[in-house]
């Protein structure tokens, strides 16, 4: 993880940074809060479900594959959980801001959210996770694609971003520990 932060992580802030001035703080990158209430329901609603959809998937993968990667100890949980909150709402500002809003704005909605989609789970495959752990991803962006496009008023990544950071902890942090704690695994 420590890798992706410069490798990733601040790319992506930078390419966000740069189009967000040069756009004029473009409404489609999603930063204005939306509709506040639709976008904390939505969180409330997707962020529990996606938690649970995640840890089972890492379940499924985890019995697939034969291993399962959890936090080493108290430190490694807490840089984990940092990181997790950093990168959820930096892939969101990334794929559903700029690549989904930005070709929504240029070519229509439809071909923003399939691209958007895409490139979000095709990406992670350069993370050299394998093709299974990748396509579960498809899990996240679906819906968060859908979500950033379809939720009422202005797009916004707040919703998007909260029930990103919990599909992460499903997948890769919380959730597999508790897996290995209930004896899943």
């Amino acid at each position: 993880m420590r890798p992706d932060l410069m490798i990733r992580l601040l790319p992506f802030t930078a390419a966000y940074a740069v189009i967000y001035i040069a756009s004029n703080r473009a409404a489609w990158l999603g930063l204005e809060p939306g509709d506040l209430e639709a976008q904390l329901v939505f969180a409330a609603v997707a962020a529990p479900l996606m938690f649970g959809a995640a840890t089972a998937v890492q379940l499924w993968l985890t019995r697939r594959r034969g291993a399962l990667s959890v936090p080493a100890g108290a430190d490694d949980a807490a840089f984990q959980a940092g990181f997790y909150a950093l990168n959820g709402p930096i892939e969101e500002g990334f794929f559903r801001g700029l690549v989904q809003g930005g070709l929504t704005a240029l070519w229509s909605a439809p071909a923003g959210f399939a691209v958007g989609t895409a490139t979000y789970v095709l990406y992670h495959k350069l993370g050299r996770w394998t093709w299974a752990d990748t396509l579960s991803t498809t899990l996240v962006g679906v819906p968060l694609g859908l979500a950033y496009w379809l939720l009422p008023g202005p797009p916004s990544l707040l919703g998007i971003s909260l029930a990103h950071i919990a599909a992460t902890c499903g997948f890769l942090g919380p959730g597999p520990y508790l897996l290995k704690r209930m004896h899943l695994i």
